[in-house]
């Protein structure tokens, strides 16, 4: 097939002017605010040893924490100051996206500023010190006269470095609802869309470099005394960043913003309501990737207007409930607690999408293994493998706690990693959904949860609180209340793990739409 001719291709091209304006905005502002508070510091320290190593070592110790750990780890920090600053003070913030992202970044271009600018200032010859103190220099004049221009060269390279680390670390913010070019490859490795992987690898590396050149040029014009390059250097940078927030400056402000979690059946979902909403003549854009804590917060704080959640999840993940109800009682129960915090459940799609566990259906044959009761007994010899999310989840205690299970192993990977894995044999039993196709693929089976461990997990619609009375919003989305049934959603969800165009999120909408809407 010809790559050029590739209608993914296309549509990554087509995402490229949003990606590419939020990567920038992102990154320009962690690297400006990462030098405002670098320089300060590193100039107040250069004659104090002990201030010094305190802050390189700090520096250092934030440069050891995973980038997306460092990201996450803001987003709930900054909710409880939002909350704290609303019952202090009346006014709140959004922690969601930009500014947790900006001040993770922040943070990790910290180390190459400090220590260039540190060694460059040590850097300075004492004979040209002592000849700014001989001709009547203040501390004051030298430093800004005489050190910090012979110190240039060695700090715009500590400031290149910074640069390149965070547009690199920058395609980690869309777990926290920053837009990125990371959003091309979290999406690409939940749906294999590996031209998205590649599109994003390759964007990101190349704005990159071209930053790190035309800083570069920068350092060459300070180092050599050549104001030309300089300028030129400077001149890039302002073009490139003029180049790239245009478009969203321009663009007109979008009606509602969709949310989706970090798996294929949700990026369909996502895409399913945003065409609805395109075709109700509404404007509509998306946040993907983004963990179930993560997503119900920002619908609360109104970061986002619409997503589609699991009632089991809601029931064990945000309210703490580990009681198991009868769906009816269970959603009736779920939707009096998410209206007590001003959130709408607009209704149930039709189908559930449940944890369960799975394993290959000749293996489980040939041990005797129907339900997870038979598989109490094989599991000590048994590896595990689930999600990112599962083994931290109320569900899995539940399960352990029920049947007192306990594997050899445990690992956590990609949800369609998990299939191939289990499939092939290189895991024996996975935490797997029961709407997925691939259980069908790979020819799994469910096993039975005879203890009711596991809630029922219906998806239903959300609305954020804004939203409440939202007649176009609602009427948009009615049409798909309880019309996708567990076969049209596994068939749907099948289509969207293939390797080709007619795989897309957008494409698997269409068709189920097409299905759906008949109804």
């Amino acid at each position: 097939m010809n790559m050029s001719a590739d209608p993914r291709l296309a549509e990554a091209w087509g995402h490229l002017p949003d990606y590419l304006g939020s990567h920038v905005r992102v990154s320009l502002a962690a690297l400006a605010l990462g030098l405002l508070v670098s320089l300060p510091l590193a100039i107040l320290a250069r004659h104090r040893p002990v201030l010094r190593g305190a802050l390189l070592g700090l520096a250092s110790i934030v440069q050891t924490v995973p980038g997306l750990a460092l990201l996450a780890l803001f987003y709930p920090l900054l909710l409880a100051l939002a909350a704290l600053s609303l019952s202090w003070f009346g006014v709140s913030f959004s922690a969601f996206g930009f500014l947790p992202a900006v001040l993770a970044l922040a943070l990790y271009s910290m180390l190459p500023v400090l220590r260039n600018t540190i060694t460059g200032l040590q850097g300075v010859d004492a004979a040209i010190l002592e000849a700014a103190q001989g001709v009547g220099m203040t501390p004051r004049q030298s430093l800004f006269t005489v050190e910090l221009p012979l110190a240039l060269p060695v700090m715009m390279a500590g400031i290149r470095t910074a640069a390149v680390w965070v547009i690199g670390t920058a395609t980690l913010s869309t777990p926290i609802g920053q837009t990125s070019f990371g959003n091309y490859i979290f999406a690409g490795l939940q749906t294999q869309n590996w031209v998205f992987v590649l599109f994003g690898c390759v964007a990101a590396a190349v704005l990159a470099l071209a930053v790190d050149q035309l800083l570069a040029l920068i350092e060459s014009g300070l180092r050599n005394r050549s104001r030309l390059r300089a300028i030129l250097g400077g001149a890039g940078i302002a073009a490139l960043v003029v180049a790239t927030l245009a478009p969203a400056m321009t663009r007109p402000q979008t009606s509602y913003v969709i949310g989706a979690k970090t798996f294929t059946e949700q990026y369909v979902l996502s895409a399913l309501i945003g065409q609805r909403l395109k075709a109700a003549g509404h404007s509509a854009t998306t946040r993907e990737g983004l963990g179930s804590n993560v997503i119900f917060e920002a619908l609360k704080a109104g970061d986002i207007d619409v997503y589609v959640d699991y009632s089991g999840t809601l029931w064990a993940n945000q309210f703490q409930r580990n009681d198991i109800r009868p769906r009816q009682e269970l959603l009736a129960e779920l939707k009096t607690m998410l209206a007590k915090q001003n959130i709408t459940l607009l209704g149930e799609l039709g189908f559930e999408n449940a944890y369960a566990l799975v394993m290959p259906r000749q293996r489980a044959e040939q041990l005797g293994i129907r339900t997870i009761n038979d598989l109490v007994a094989r599991a000590p010899n048994m590896t595990i493998a689930g999600d990112y999310e599962f083994f931290s989840r109320p569900e899995w205690t539940a399960l352990r706690k029920a049947y007192g299970l306990s594997f050899r192993g445990q690992r956590q990977m990609q949800p369609d990693f998990m299939y191939a894995a289990v499939a092939s044999g290189e895991v024996d039993v996975i935490a797997g959904y029961t709407s997925d196709g691939l259980i069908a693929k790979y020819d799994l089976v469910t096993l039975g949860d005879v203890r009711h461990a596991i809630p029922p997990y219906d998806a239903i619609v959300l609305l954020a609180p804004k939203r409440a009375d939202d007649d176009g919003l609602q009427k948009a989305l009615a049409p798909l209340l309880g019309k996708i049934d567990i076969a049209t959603m596994r068939e749907a969800n099948l289509r969207a793990a293939g390797n080709d165009a007619a795989s897309s999120p957008d494409a698997v909408a269409q068709w189920l739409w097409e299905k759906v809407g008949k109804k």
